[in-house]
């Protein structure tokens, strides 16, 4: 069955599902075969402002996972209560950032003011986990720098995260390094492709170093997805979606996330996928059509 008859043969199904969660009646549209994870506000036109009606809406519609970026900034009583709520739910809780330079190089350096700054952010974050029971938190290194040898950088990043490493992993936590691309939204990033961060992570030599495959991302700097997928794999620790280009919902773009999603499933991927993106629609017309495209893509 292709895309545009599925869509066409459920859209209606899925409104009414949509309608009745709406108007605090069930609908049975089973649960998702992966952990796709919402962030908050993604479906706030069904489910209002409230944080903790906003998990109960996503557990009620069939995902089983969500995640915050912004964790670590909010009150400490929120945090406690968005962890239990998610335990009581059955919600995965997806990592949240632990820090993120996009405008100077910092892991790059061989520093001792940004190493103990990074270290002490994977402690806060070590901190959180323990009260959260989330306990992976992603990494944005900075920029690289102008005036440094490539080789250097590298060997530089490396030794930083063995320091941050020293700490997450007699705590059990894990430490996210993302690649971003430096064409479209983050320009001038050191780390920027999956198997530069593979090497890293490999070369780190720890458990607790992993990387998220933000696959939006990776189509603009690489492509060649389900390939760097499956030679990275034991150094996927999570993973980002959105189209490209646009970074909506999936089917708005070219990324064929059903074949993905298919394949992730078929090698027993558990863990979470955080969908990153926003919506290609305004409003709760919006928030359905990203229903409808999840519903598509994890019909395999």
């Amino acid at each position: 069955m292709d895309r545009r008859t599925f869509i066409s043969g459920t859209i209606a199904a899925g409104t009414a599902a949509l309608s009745l969660k709406a108007a605090g009646a069930s609908a049975a549209a089973g649960k998702f075969k992966l952990k796709y994870a919402p962030y908050f506000g993604m479906f706030e036109h069904h489910a209002g402002k409230d944080p903790i009606d906003q998990l109960k809406f996503i557990a009620d519609t069939g995902f089983t996972a969500m995640f915050d970026n912004g964790l670590m900034k909010k009150d400490k009583s929120l945090q406690d209560k968005i962890a239990k709520q998610c335990e009581q739910l059955g919600l995965a809780m997806g990592p949240f950032a632990a820090y993120a330079e996009f405008r100077r190089p910092t892991l790059v350096l061989k520093n001792d003011a940004i190493r103990r700054m990074v270290v002490g952010k994977i402690k806060e974050a070590i901190e959180l986990g323990k009260r959260t029971g989330c306990m992976y938190a992603v990494m944005a290194p900075g920029t690289y720098a102008t005036n440094l040898e490539w080789g250097y950088q590298t060997a530089n990043m490396v030794d930083n995260l063995k320091y941050c490493c020293e700490v997450a992993e007699p705590a059990g936590f894990t430490v996210l390094v993302e690649p971003l691309n430096n064409w479209t939204d983050h320009p001038q990033m050191f780390l920027h492709k999956i198997p530069q961060a593979y090497q890293i992570c490999k070369a780190v030599g720890s458990d607790s170093c992993k990387m998220v495959d933000d696959l939006y991302h990776q189509q603009i700097t690489e492509g060649n997805l389900i390939p760097n997928i499956d030679m990275a794999y034991d150094k996927i620790g999570a993973f980002h979606l959105g189209d490209n280009p646009g970074r909506n919902e999936p089917t708005t773009g070219e990324i064929n996330y059903r074949n993905i999603f298919k394949h992730l499933y078929n090698k027993g991927y558990k863990g979470v996928l955080c969908m990153e993106h926003g919506k290609s629609k305004p409003g709760i017309e919006g928030e359905k059509a990203l229903l409808t495209a999840y519903r598509w893509c994890d019909n395999f």
